[in-house]
C-alpha cells in the first residue's frame, strides 16, 4: 500500500524546487509564441488575503500552467496596488508610518499566495508606493499635463466629514461614508483634472477590437453613455443670460413645460438678489449636498425641488415664460446642468410635474407617460406646430435646423462620462510633481528630479479645512520655481490609488527597467495582454482609467497597441456558508491559511473551481472542501493500481480522448468545474477497470496538474517519469477516438420499444439484425407472428414491424 497523502510533507518541497529551478520566470523568447495572462493585484490589507482572492488567482494559473504546456512563453506576474486610504487611516489610529504598515501587509499577503503555489514570476514583483515605481507615474503624469489633459478645476467633491477627503461616488453609501459611517457632503475643491473626456469616442468604439463579456462592454459604453442630441439656449425673462441645455430630443420642445437645474448651478448665486426665496433655495442646496449623485440619480425616488421665485425661462419655440425650478435629480455632471422638462414624455419630469402641479403637454400621439408609451415611440407630432405631424425621427432633424437656423442652439454629441477627478488630500499616495509660481502658474518639475518622494512625517491627519497634512511641511512645501527661478510651492495634494493601477501591467513587463517605465522592444513583445481577469466592480472605471492611460501612451509612441487587454473575463465572489457575503461583521469570514493547513493548498485550489460556475457568485461549503479532499485522495491512491503498461488500453482509450478533450475546451471556456467533474469520473473508471496504465496515468496527472501542482508533481516523481510535469507538454486528443465504438440501439416492435442491444458503430443491418434476433426479450415477443417489414436507422433504431 502506498504512503498515506499528506500535504504538508509535499506542497513546501515542490515550493521551494520551483524556487530553486526558476521554473516560472520567463524573458523574451521569439522562438516561441508569447503569452501574457493577468490578474487584478490585490490592495494587501491588513486582514490578508481571503477565501475570495485565490479564485482568480487559481482560473489564471491553470491557463498560465496550461499554455506553457502547450509551448508558449508566458507571463504571469504579481504586485501590489498599496498606495491608498485604508492604510493610512490604519497609520493615523496606531501612530506607525504607512510605509511600515504597507511591508508588513505585502510580506504576509506574499507568504499567503507562496503557499498556494501559484506560478508567478516573482522576479517581476512590482509595487505601487516604491519610488522606483511611482518615478513612472509621475511621469505619465508629466506626460498629461504637457498635453493638456491635466488641469486644475474647482469641483463638487463627496467629502467625508470624518475622514476629512474626497470619496468617489461608489464610496458613498446612504449618505455616508462606506469606510467610517460618517456622515458625507458636497464640498467645492479645487482639484486635478485628467481629460478623459477627449478620448470618450474611442473608448467605446475600441471595444470592437476586443473580447470582452458583453455584460462588460455594456458597462463601459453606459458609463461613458453617449448620446447624440442638441444644445438649445432658453433666455432668462428680463436677463441677458440664457440657460443651455442638452436634450436628446429637440422634437419636444414644444412639450417644454418647466425647467429644471441642478442645485450646484452658478446660475442661483449670480441672481441671488433676485430671487424672492433665497432662504429656502439654501436649505435645499444644503439637504442635497448631503445626498451622492446615485442616490441623487436613483429613477424609484421621490422627487423634490424648489421653484426659484424670481428668476424665469421663455421656452424659445412657444415664446411662453415657463418657471425654472431646482432638483437633486439634476446633476452639474451630466450635460449642462440644466434640463427642459417635458413631463408628458419622460418619467421623471411628469413624476415631479405631477406633485408640484406643472402643465403636461403632449407632444407626440400616443407616445405619453401615462399611457406607458416609451419616449423614443416613433409616433406623430402634435401640438407643435411646424412639426405637426411629421414622425419623431423626422422631427428630431428638423428641429435641430431650426435651432440652428435661429443661432439658439446646434447639433451635438453629449457623453454622461466626466474628466476623473485626479488628486486628493491626503498622504499616502504619489506625490504631483508641480509647483506653483506667482509668475508662471503650475510648472512641472524636471524630469531628473523624479522621483519625487514623499516628504517624512509623524503625522497624517488632514487639516480642518481638507488641506492634505503634506501642506503643514513648510519645507518641503517651498521651493523655486523650475521656469523663472522664483519663489514657489509645491502640490500638496497627492494622486488617486487609480493612478498606480491604471498602467501597471506595462511595468510587469520591464519592472526593473531604470530609463524607462519599459523598453519598448519588452512592450512590443509582450503586449497586449492576453487575458485578464478580474472583478465585476473593476470593469467599469478601473477598465476605463487603464484604458485612456494606454491609448495616451500609444498615441505619444511608447506602445504599439490601442488596447491594452485583448480578452477580459471576471468572476463570481464567492459567498459565506449563509450566502451572504464575507464581512468580519457578519462573522463568516473564511481564512485561507486555515484551509491550506487541514486540507492542503491543492485541496483549497481545487475546491476553488469546483464551487460552482466561475462567472457566478457561490457560497462556501466545508462539506464541499472535504469532498475535494476525499477525490485528491482517490487521486493519490491510484498508485496502488497503476501498471507497467504503456499507452491507453483498449476499454478506456475513447474515454481518454474524450477527458482530453473536455478538459481542454473547459479551461478555455471557465468551466473549471465541469473540467474536474470529468476527472473524477476518470478516476472511476480507473477504479472499476481496477487498473491504470502507465500511460493513462500520465496524461491524467498533467490534465489535473493546472489545478493541483504540488500533488500531480509529487506522483510524477513517484512514478519515475523523466522531468517535470511542468517542462513536459499537454496531451492532444484525436477527434476520431473521442467517438465511442459502441452503440446502444432501441429495438421495436411496431414502434414501441420493446429491448436495447449493444452494437459496433456503423454496423451494417446484416450482422445488427442477426443480434436482434437473439435477444431474448424479442425472440420471445415474435412467437408466433408474421415479419411484415424491417427498419433500421443506422446507430439508432431497429424497427420490427409484424401482424
Amino acid at each position: 500500500m502506498t504512503e498515506e497523502y499528506s500535504p504538508k510533507k509535499i506542497e513546501k518541497k515542490w515550493q521551494d524546487i520551483w524556487d530553486e529551478e526558476n521554473a516560472f520566470q520567463t524573458g523574451i523568447d521569439k522562438s516561441r509564441p508569447k503569452y501574457y495572462a493577468l490578474v487584478e493585484f490585490p490592495y494587501p490589507s491588513g486582514q490578508g488575503l481571503h477565501v475570495g482572492h485565490p479564485r482568480p488567482y487559481t482560473a489564471l494559473d491553470i491557463i498560465a500552467r496550461k499554455r506553457r504546456l502547450e509551448g508558449y512563453n508566458v507571463l504571469y506576474p504579481m504586485g501590489w496596488d498599496a498606495f491608498g486610504l485604508p492604510t493610512e487611516n490604519y497609520a493615523i489610529k496606531n501612530k506607525i508610518h504607512p510605509r511600515i504598515v504597507t511591508d508588513n501587509n505585502i510580506k504576509h499577503f506574499k507568504e499567503q499566495l507562496k503557499s498556494l503555489g501559484y506560478s508567478f514570476d516573482w522576479d517581476r514583483e512590482v509595487n505601487t508606493t516604491d519610488t522606483g515605481y511611482y518615478k513612472w507615474t509621475q511621469w505619465i503624469f508629466l506626460k498629461l499635463f504637457e498635453k493638456g489633459l491635466a488641469y486644475k478645476a474647482e469641483m463638487p467633491i463627496n467629502w467625508c466629514t470624518s475622514c476629512k477627503v474626497g470619496l468617489a461616488n461608489e464610496e458613498v453609501v446612504n449618505g455616508v461614508c462606506e469606510r467610517c459611517g460618517s456622515e458625507v457632503v458636497h464640498k467645492v475643491k479645487s482639484q486635478w483634472m485628467l481629460k478623459i473626456t477627449a478620448y470618450a469616442d474611442r473608448l467605446i468604439d475600441d471595444l470592437d477590437l476586443v473580447d470582452y463579456a458583453d455584460r462588460i462592454k455594456n458597462q463601459q459604453k453606459n458609463w461613458i453613455g453617449r448620446s447624440e442630441g442638441a444644445e438649445i439656449d432658453f433666455k432668462l425673462s428680463g436677463k441677458e443670460e440664457t440657460l443651455k441645455i442638452f436634450t436628446t430630443r429637440p422634437d419636444t420642445l414644444f412639450g417644454a413645460t418647466y425647467m429644471v437645474i441642478s442645485p450646484e448651478h452658478g446660475l442661483l448665486d449670480k441672481y441671488k438678489d433676485d430671487i424672492t426665496n433665497w432662504e429656502e433655495i439654501t436649505a435645499y442646496r444644503e439637504a442635497a449636498a448631503k445626498k451622492s449623485d446615485f442616490e441623487r440619480a436613483e429613477l424609484a425616488k421621490e422627487k423634490t425641488g424648489v421653484e426659484i421665485k424670481g428668476v424665469a425661462a421663455v421656452n424659445p419655440v412657444t415664446g411662453k415664460e415657463i418657471p425654472v425650478w431646482i432638483s437633486d435629480y439634476v446633476l452639474m455632471t451630466y450635460g449642462t446642468g440644466a434640463i427642459m422638462a417635458v413631463p408628458a414624455h419622460d418619467t421623471r419630469d411628469w413624476e415631479f410635474a405631477k406633485k408640484f402641479g406643472l402643465p403636461i403637454i403632449p407632444v407626440i400621439e400616443g407616445g405619453n407617460v401615462e399611457e406607458e408609451a416609451f419616449t423614443d415611440y416613433n409616433g406623430k407630432l402634435i401640438n407643435s406646430e411646424f412639426l405637426n405631424g411629421l414622425y419623431v425621427t423626422e422631427a428630431k432633424k428638423c428641429m435641430t435646423d431650426w435651432v440652428e437656423k435661429k443661432g439658439i442652439g446646434k447639433k451635438t454629441v453629449n457623453f454622461k462620462l466626466r474628466d476623473w477627478v485626479f488628486s486628493r488630500q491626503r498622504y499616502w499616495g504619489e506625490p504631483i510633481p508641480l509647483v506653483h509660481c506667482d509668475k508662471c502658474g503650475y510648472v512641472p518639475i524636471p524630469e531628473s528630479e523624479l522621483p519625487l518622494l514623499l516628504p517624512e512625517t509623524e503625522s497624517y491627519e488632514p487639516g480642518e479645512n481638507g488641506e492634505s497634512p503634506i501642506a503643514r511641511m513648510t519645507d518641503w512645501v517651498e521651493t523655486t520655481c523650475p521656469h523663472c527661478g522664483g519663489h514657489a510651492h509645491r502640490e500638496t495634494d497627492t494622486m488617486p490609488q487609480w493612478a498606480g493601477s491604471s498602467w501597471y501591467f506595462l511595468r510587469y513587463i520591464d519592472p526593473h527597467n531604470e530609463d524607462a517605465f519599459a523598453s519598448k522592444e519588452a512592450l512590443d513583445y509582450w503586449l497586449p495582454v492576453d487575458w485578464y481577469n478580474g472583478g465585476m466592480e473593476h470593469t467599469t472605471l478601473h477598465l476605463l482609467y487603464s484604458r485612456f492611460w494606454h491609448k495616451f501612451l500609444y498615441d505619444l509612441g511608447y506602445v504599439s497597441e490601442p488596447e491594452p487587454y485583448k480578452k477580459r473575463t471576471s468572476h463570481g465572489m464567492i459567498l459565506g456558508e449563509n450566502g451572504e457575503k464575507m464581512s468580519k461583521s457578519r462573522g463568516n469570514v473564511i481564512n485561507p491559511d486555515d484551509i491550506v493547513n487541514e486540507f492542503g493548498a491543492d485541496t483549497l485550489r481545487t475546491y476553488e473551481m469546483f464551487i460552482g460556475a466561475f462567472e457566478l457568485s457561490a457560497a462556501w461549503s466545508n462539506d464541499g472542501v472535504k469532498g475535494c479532499r476525499r477525490f485528491l485522495e482517490r487521486v493519490w491512491k491510484l498508485q496502488d493500481i497503476l501498471t507497467e503498461e504503456e499507452g491507453y488500453s483498449r476499454e478506456l482509450e475513447v474515454k481518454m480522448h474524450q477527458t482530453i478533450k473536455k478538459v481542454s475546451l473547459d479551461f478555455e471556456g471557465l468551466k473549471f468545474n465541469t473540467a474536474i467533474a470529468a476527472l473524477m469520473a476518470l478516476i472511476n473508471d480507473f477504479n472499476k477497470l481496477g487498473k491504470v496504465t502507465k500511460g493513462e496515468y500520465r496524461t491524467f496527472l498533467i490534465l489535473l496538474n493546472p489545478v493541483a501542482p504540488h500533488m500531480t508533481e509529487e506522483l510524477w516523481s513517484l512514478a519515475g517519469f523523466k522531468g517535470r510535469i511542468y517542462e513536459t507538454a499537454w496531451p492532444v486528443w484525436e477527434e476520431d477516438k473521442t467517438i465511442e465504438n459502441q452503440v446502444e440501439i432501441a429495438v421495436q416492435v411496431n414502434g414501441k420499444l420493446k429491448a436495447t442491444v449493444m452494437i459496433n458503430r456503423g454496423e451494417e443491418q446484416e450482422t445488427v439484425k442477426e443480434k436482434v434476433m437473439n435477444t431474448d426479450a424479442i425472440t420471445q415477443f415474435l412467437e408466433g407472428k408474421n415479419i411484415v417489414k424491417e427498419i433500421y436507422v443506422k446507430d439508432k433504431i431497429y424497427n420490427i414491424v409484424v401482424r
